[in-house]
């Protein structure tokens, strides 16, 4: 063993260093004193192996024998006298000390040059007898750990959302359960019509009230839809809803621009008031800059030239960005980049910087974290990282107000950490984009990259050869490719009849819209219930899922039924703000206990 914990400077220096310290006149005041116990015993085997002359400075000896990991460079403030309650030193008092989150602490000292510890209540003075005092901890409070700014903006108590999940598994119940808890949750929108979306509006206004709790719905990209898009824009903005999450865009559109500027006017004091607030989810900074600037003047002139936007609302949206809460998409279920967070998260931090900076906003553009979240490690990292707002979106699909079926929230909360995949998704096909979905107890990831390599091999149906239609129908789709196509037929009859325009014209998009009928139906499937195809279940997931399964191993929420979406809610974040304790602790100097870092889920409310 070649190092020596230096304190001063957080990280192993070598014994070189310490013997050159050593000699230093005022060299006991500022290197540590280190090693007691077996650490003592170690550094006189070392010293013993050396050169005679290894032991002959015994201020050396005094640094390698003497105590704890601590800097004697934390100056005494004053004096603690505890109250009822004794000071902490031993590991288990500590380990519990950590999660009293909600009351002040004072860190102390054990005696002059003794260990770290923590005390609670009793009376701080500036001399006297008692622990020599370092400082005080505030209380935390899982309510602080975000962006004060989000919760007032948005009339939350927590910064956490529960993000939307489509086909309606982030469910009408759900958000009004999330809301009356001081959170907020966006209702999954994309894959349904406009008219379930509108049942869903009606469920959640009757429950909340139109001017109650924060509740906002999804607003997805539909590339080869912009119709469906823009219908759903219509409705949001018809029906007052105030908070639009902007999902899957790779670029701004008019029905996005048009949620955003619509309602723009100004108050009384002239500054600049929004009628709802788009939060934009997304993992590329090209796609970020655009909705953290103003929007296009070329859009905004379209906008205002088809009657869609007043010439007032076109010329305020120059002066504001698209989107003030940005969410960093991570590693997370469904459409993703599989972005790290801890590399996705400062880059977007620095371009809102850049962009604030140049645009001279009146009001801070927020960015929080999505992607990864299922437990309270990864919830405070996210935090650590300076996040304004966290996002949840896997570890709901098995809660209790989920919208998928029993059987589809019982193969989640069976999943591992690796129990993922990258898979073609329905509505990006055709451009190869992929979504995060479960592998575990389904075929659907393998099904459908079968089905987009025939896609990319093949010109059309009729150019398939006759074993690789066979199997196609018999192992993946299920039925004859001509029945495929009659149901195909008949929904974009009513839907979009320029897709069948375009079929007839082209037999390779033909085959896509029959091969992207399995794909949307394997969505609909796990959420019906439909269990001769359960194989064929695509259900969105991300890493997070298998990390919170692991974590609820053992506790309560380790059964599905116990699972809502308001304790998993409340669980991740008091375990984070008892993570955050820890760290805070750990940073004074105190030697935190593992099990310090440890939180269980258990009962909360």
């Amino acid at each position: 063993m070649e190092l020596l914990h230096d304190r001063r400077f957080a990280y192993p220096c070598s014994i070189q260093a310490a013997r050159r310290a050593a000699n230093q006149p005022d060299f006991s005041c500022r290197i540590p004193r280190i090693a007691t116990g077996h650490f003592a015993g170690h550094w006189r085997r070392y010293l013993a192996g050396r050169e005679p002359t290894a032991l002959v400075n015994p201020r050396l000896f005094e640094v390698l024998s003497l105590a704890p990991f601590m800097s004697t460079d934390l100056s005494q403030l004053g004096t603690w006298n505890p109250g009822a309650q004794p000071a902490c030193f031993d590991p288990a008092a500590l380990a519990a000390a950590v999660a009293r989150v909600r009351e002040p602490l004072h860190v102390v000292r054990e005696s002059p040059h003794g260990r770290l510890g923590v005390g609670f209540g009793g009376r701080v003075v500036a001399a006297g007898t008692g622990y020599p005092w370092i400082g005080t901890l505030p209380p935390l409070y899982p309510e602080w750990l975000g962006d004060r700014g989000f919760c007032e903006t948005h009339g939350v108590r927590f910064p956490y959302v529960v993000g939307e999940m489509a086909r309606g598994i982030t469910t009408a119940r759900m958000v009004i359960a999330v809301a009356r808890a001081g959170m907020m949750g966006f209702f999954g929108a994309g894959g349904l019509s406009p008219a379930q979306v509108g049942t869903a509006i009606d469920e959640i206004e009757a429950a909340l009230g139109q001017d109650g709790p924060a509740w906002g719905a999804n607003l997805i990209h539909s590339p080869y839809n912009p119709e469906l898009e823009s219908l759903i824009a219509d409705l949001y903005i018809s029906r007052g809803v105030k908070r639009i999450c902007a999902s899957a865009f790779m670029g701004l559109t008019p029905a996005v621009v048009r949620c955003a500027a619509k309602g723009l006017h100004r108050d009384r004091e002239g500054r600049i008031q929004r009628r709802r607030h788009i939060f934009a989810k997304l993992s590329r900074p090209e796609v970020a800059e655009a909705f953290m600037s103003p929007a296009p003047p070329a859009l905004l002139e379209t906008l205002l030239r088809a009657g869609q936007l007043t010439a007032e609302e076109a010329a305020l949206a120059t002066y504001v960005p698209v989107a003030e809460d940005i969410t960093a998409e991570a590693d997370s279920g469904g459409h993703t980049d599989n972005r790290p967070l801890a590399a996705l998260f400062p880059v977007l931090l620095a371009l809102r910087d850049r962009l604030m900076q140049h645009h001279r906003y009146p009001n801070p553009i927020r960015v929080g974290a999505a992607g990864g979240l299922g437990t309270p490690a990864a919830v405070a990292s996210a935090f650590a990282l300076g996040a304004a707002y966290v996002v949840t979106g896997s570890v709901n699909q098995a809660a209790v107000e989920s919208g998928l079926a029993e059987d589809g929230k019982r193969m989640l909360a069976e999943a591992g950490l690796a129990d993922v995949m990258m898979a073609p998704c329905a509505d990006m096909f055709e451009l190869g984009v992929r979504v995060q979905v479960l592998r575990r107890g389904t075929m659907y990831g393998v099904r459908a990259q079968r089905l987009y390599d025939v896609y990319r091999s093949y010109d059309s149906l009729e150019a398939l050869p006759a074993e690789v239609r066979q199997r196609l129908e018999t192992e993946i789709l299920g039925v004859p490719c001509a029945d495929v196509w009659s149901e195909v037929r008949r929904f974009f009859e009513t839907r979009d009849p320029r897709e069948l325009e375009r079929a007839e014209r082209e037999p390779k998009h033909r085959m896509a819209l029959v091969f992207r009928w399995y794909l949307g139906m394997a969505s609909k499937w796990p959420v019906v219930g439909e269990a001769r195809r359960r194989l064929d279940y695509q259900i969105w997931c991300g890493p997070a899922m298998g990390a919170f399964n692991d974590w609820a191993r053992g506790s309560f929420l380790q059964a599905q039924a116990n699972r809502s979406v308001v304790q998993i809610a409340l669980n991740l974040l008091e375990g984070a703000a008892v993570l955050t304790r820890a760290q805070q602790l750990r940073a004074a100097g105190v030697a935190v206990p593992d099990a310090g870092f440890s939180f269980a889920p258990r009962p909360l409310g």
